[in-house]
């Protein structure tokens, strides 16, 4: 047994763990009979770094990894990186643009460019897997998978091609979010929509017959360049006599129908609305509807978001070229001239061009820029069809999403899903294997000479140079990082489906249902039987942290300052289904403090030669407080596992927090403590140590899966010099809830001393009676029983409570205790001033009463709780429910003294 150190320093152990482990494979021992277990990380970015949604989804990941490799399982946490098209090819680019002279993209060759690409991710690309690494996860590294490595690339590839030909892929012009600073189509995840400080411009539309005007309202005023209709609601009267007539467009003089549409709504603004459906998601739609084919639509940006002369040749010659936000203030200049601009008048009447209004504003999260609505040719996935099996899977319950109120959002988005569109305008990424022929038929092929096959012999072929959404990829998987699509077991191996997948809510979307779909349809079965869907970590006041708020936390620097076991803690306890987590450092810090007290337990047990236990099963015990100690060892067992059965993080992190600090080192612990002898202190009876050494044992398994670093340190430092440890913490077995050690008498004997020790510290603390001396105990109306326990647990109480069994009646003062049927009555008289300390509790009542009648008197007033900030409102709730609590307590004090 290696003494252990009087300071718990977490960063001497957990750097030397972690290369243990991971070099002598216990990440992924050999257990070839065992039952597999399989799960898979969400792919962090290569060019990532850990940030705390990482620490949060990872941690529970790990736990449950963990837990099962304990069980006994097959435990297999596959990881990899993904490798982040747009994100990538800026990186790089922007070390390009630093360099002397500074250099493009494009100054190169596609390939050439590639390559550089490849070189950054070998020498500086995956930072993140080191970070991980610090976090404790027990990854199967040996084994890392790259969405672009040779294996995964081959799945992809036969993916696309595959869906091609049977119809689920396919070419089409349609809207896409497009990024005008990287000039390229980006996800909706991709996305930030900010608020701006914008303009609403009404504007009187003439009628081509002549008859009057029709008025429309816009917040880009611009894309009337490309209007090619003007919606009403078919119920709106006012327009009815309108419908089919024609609009002369101010600037362009396009002739422009005016059209029914339900998107109208005759309750906003005139109820007419201008059709942009080049340029607009929901006017695409209206487009559609009204026999628009996409093609015929107007598209009067160009791929940097200037304008450009649309099909019918209307737009002036002198506003090409323009950026949008100069075309947006040379239309508006326009229209005022020639009288098609309607004024706002604000409240002092004073007129102006437009009414000032905040927009919701879509901004590339990496360009920074304004996106917009793109009319371009894009490669798309039927996802309306693949849906149908992942939205039956969740309803007959082959995938369980956890919680269960995340089903109705993914049911609403499944049952209303659009076209997936895929292709993306970069150089870094899966190449779409397509090639064109001369009239621009797309061939689709894994390979160049199959396309060229599918051609026919001498037809010219260009590839596509597009590159593949990395959705599209990670999609994959759950299945294509297990030797899909080389492997021919449909089970591969037993690790398909995957138990269980860890996600942030905010990818059920972009990720986990698309490995669903895609997962059904080429596996034939569901990636995973359990979706555990987690919240956010918000910065403390609740906001959502950004780094221009500045409330971002960085994981790795709460690691050096509290270790990763206190981390981990954390966001297990703090992780409660359906719910975002607070980032609380004091809380971190108070789990820092709670391995502290357990690596302080472990030092008491090597100064009394406790030792770890040699049996799975609890040793034989005939003292009271050793079967209770074992009783709720047990209890704590079962209740971890069926927390975490149910994926209940909060709920078994918190039973083992109170077992490990409140039963076993707070009470078991000094319980067993041996008695001053003199001047020297006695031993520990060998009943006790060996139950000791047992629960001690059971803490650190059941608490490896959230602290991991500490108690395999503890493991080893409790081994006996003659028995060392047969196997790593890593790999021992969880721990049996053996209901036949249980001894219910024994236990009520024990929970019956706890609680009456601890009336009788409140009493002592309440009346300022000074801890050091000592009182007789009467009791009175007690039965035969409680005489019984009195008589047995003396040495417990005069120890733990500073009080002796007396006998006869108190007279003068004294404090009481109601434990079940007895009253244990503690003499006052000449320990304390009576008078004093009635006087002084009387005042401490008012003060505490005042304060709790304030604190009401301001909740109960309507203007405070509907004005005030919400964490305003929550402090006097907080301080409210104190100040009542203390005015309680010092009155029941108050009473003891009758």
């Amino acid at each position: 047994m290696s003494e252990l150190p009087k300071t718990f320093d977490p960063a001497s152990i957990e750097s030397r763990w972690y290369a243990h482990w991971e070099a002598s494979g216990q990440f992924r021992p050999d257990r070839p009979n065992a039952e597999p277990w399989t799960i898979v990380n969400p792919p962090p970015n290569v060019t990532g770094s850990l940030h705390i949604g990482h620490a949060l989804d990872n941690t529970l990941q790990d736990i449950l990894t963990r837990h099962a490799r304990l069980k006994g399982k097959d435990a297999l946490w596959v990881v990899g990186t993904d490798h982040a098209g747009i994100a990538t090819q800026m990186v790089v680019e922007r070390q390009m643009g630093a360099m002397s002279p500074p250099q493009k993209r494009t100054d190169h060759s596609r390939e050439d460019f590639i390559a550089k690409v490849w070189a950054w991710k070998e020498e500086s690309g995956g930072e993140i897997t080191q970070q991980l690494r610090r976090l404790g996860c027990s990854m199967d590294w040996a084994n890392e998978r790259f969405t672009m490595d040779e294996g995964f690339s081959k799945a992809v590839l036969k993916v696309f091609v595959d869906l091609h030909r049977q119809g689920l892929l396919y070419r089409d012009k349609r809207l896409v979010n497009w990024d005008p600073g990287l000039g390229t189509a980006i996800s909706d995840l991709e996305v930030e929509t900010r608020e701006i400080k914008g303009s609403f411009w009404h504007l009187r539309y003439p009628l081509a017959d002549g008859s009057g005007f029709i008025e429309v309202a816009t917040t880009r005023p611009e894309t009337m360049l490309a209007d090619m209709a003007v919606a009403v609601n078919g119920a709106d009267e006012r327009y009815t006599a309108l419908i089919g007539k024609q609009v002369k467009l101010p600037i362009t003089g396009r002739l422009i129908s005016i059209i029914a549409d339900d998107h109208a709504d005759p309750e906003l603004g005139s109820g007419a609305v201008k059709i942009t459906p080049g340029h607009d998601f929901n006017d695409f739609e209206v487009g559609k509807r009204a026999g628009m084919a996409a093609g015929a639509m107007l598209n009067m940006l160009d791929a940097k978001a200037r304008v450009v002369q649309v099909s019918d040749g209307l737009i002036p010659a002198d506003l090409l070229g323009l950026t949008t936000a100069e075309a947006r203030k040379a239309v508006v200049a326009q229209l005022k001239a020639e009288g098609f601009l309607i004024a706002h008048v604000d409240k002092e009447g004073v007129e102006h061009d437009a009414e000032p209004r905040t927009i919701q504003t879509p901004y590339g999260d990496r360009s920074g820029v304004v996106i917009e609505p793109w009319l371009t040719d894009q490669w798309y996935v039927d996802a309306k069809t693949l849906a149908q099996p992942a939205i039956e899977a969740v309803r007959v319950g082959a995938i369980d999403i956890v919680p269960k109120t995340w089903e109705k959002t993914f049911f609403n988005w499944m049952e209303n899903i659009q076209p997936w569109c895929v292709s993306r305008q970069l150089w870094w990424g899966h190449q779409i294997p397509a090639w064109f022929g001369p009239d621009g038929t797309p061939y689709v092929a894994e390979t160049e000479a199959e396309a060229q096959a599918l051609a026919g012999a001498g037809v010219a072929l260009v590839r596509d140079p597009d590159v593949l959404d990395t959705w599209f990829s990670s999609a994959l998987w759950p299945f294509a990082t297990m030797g899909w699509p080389d492997e021919s077991d449909p089970t591969l191996g037993g690790r398909y489906p995957n138990d269980v997948l860890i996600s942030g809510f905010d990818i059920l979307f972009f990720w986990n249902a698309r490995m669903m779909m895609q997962g059904l349809h080429f596996m034939k079965d569901v990636p995973f039987r359990t979706l555990y869907l987690h919240g956010l970590v918000r910065a403390a006041d609740g906001a959502k942290m950004s780094k221009s708020k500045g409330n971002v936390v960085n994981p790795l620097g709460l690691i050096d300052q509290y270790g990763a076991d206190a981390l981990r803690f954390f966001m297990a306890a703090m992780e409660s289904q359906g719910r975002d987590i607070k980032m609380d450092e004091k809380r971190v810090e108070g789990y820092r403090n709670f391995a502290t007290k357990l690596w302080n337990a472990a030092r008491f047990a090597q100064a009394n030669g406790i030792v770890a236990s040699t049996t799975l099963e609890a040793p034989r015990a005939e003292l009271a407080v050793n079967k209770w100690i074992i009783a709720e060892t047990i209890a704590t067992v079962q209740t971890v596992d069926l927390a975490l059965a149910d994926y209940r993080f909060d709920g078994a992190a918190n039973a083992i927090y109170q077992f490990a600090w409140s039963r076993f080192c707070d009470w078991y612990l000094e319980l067993i403590k041996p008695q001053m002898v003199g001047d020297e202190r006695g031993q520990i009876d060998d009943e006790s140590k060996a139950v000791a050494g047992w629960v001690l044992d059971q803490i650190l398994v059941l608490l490896h899966p959230f602290m991991p670093f500490i108690t395999e340190e503890l493991w080893h430092a409790m081994a006996d010099p003659a028995h060392p440890r047969e196997h790593d913490l890593i790999v021992a077995q969880w721990p049996m809830a053996d209901a036949r050690s249980l001894d219910p008498e024994a236990s009520r004997e024990v929970d019956w001393l706890i609680r009456l020790v601890q009336e009788i510290r409140t009493a002592r603390n309440e009346l300022n009676v000074p801890p050091g001396v000592r009182l007789p105990l009467h009791v009175r109306d007690a039965n035969a029983a409680t005489l019984a326990r009195l008589e047995r647990q003396a040495p417990a109480l005069a120890r733990l409570a500073r009080v002796t069994h007396a006998e006869g009646e108190v007279t003068g003062g004294a404090a009481q205790v109601v434990v079940d049927e007895a009253t244990f009555v503690l003499p006052l008289e000449g320990v304390i001033d009576l008078d004093s300390e009635r006087a002084r509790l009387t005042k401490a009542i008012a003060a505490a009463e005042k304060e709790r009648d304030a604190l009401s008197g301001r909740l109960g007033n309507a203007s405070f709780v509907e004005r005030a900030k919400p964490e305003a409102v929550e402090k006097a709730k907080a301080d409210h429910a104190d100040k009542a609590a203390e005015a309680a307590r010092l009155q029941a004090a108050l009473g003891r003294l009758g």
